[in-house]
């Protein structure tokens, strides 16, 4: 039986962990959240979760964006999750989860623009 030849004195080389290739878009997904967490610090109670699916400035191109929307209409819209008369794979269990208060305040939040939601008291 033949040993092996090793590099560097007969020492077998380390173990290399190889990780799963990533996509690029998750790598930028990730960094778009990371970066705009501070920007969410100051968003009423709640609202952060909305900038899982709908971007870290409430844009996004495959979930409807809450840019630019007025508070009673994200409001209208969160009854008509939580009735069931929006059907939806999930923001109706969502919607069901925040108090009217919470939905109020999530709305009056998201319906300021961009640049007035992180302004700087």
């Amino acid at each position: 039986m033949r040993r092996a030849k090793h590099r560097r004195g007969g020492r077998s080389p380390a173990p290399v962990l190889l990780a799963a290739p990533v996509p690029l878009a998750a790598i930028v997904l990730l960094a778009a959240l990371v970066a705009s967490a501070p920007a969410w610090a100051d968003a009423a109670p709640g609202a952060a979760a909305c900038s899982g699916c709908h971007g870290p400035a409430a844009l996004s191109s495959a979930i409807p964006s809450l840019d630019g929307h007025a508070a009673d209409e994200i409001v209208a819209q969160m009854h008509a999750f939580r009735s069931g008369e929006r059907k939806a794979t999930v923001m109706d269990r969502i919607a069901r989860g925040f108090s009217e208060e919470e939905t109020r305040a999530i709305a009056e939040w998201l319906a300021k623009p961009e640049a007035a939601r992180h302004a700087q008291p």
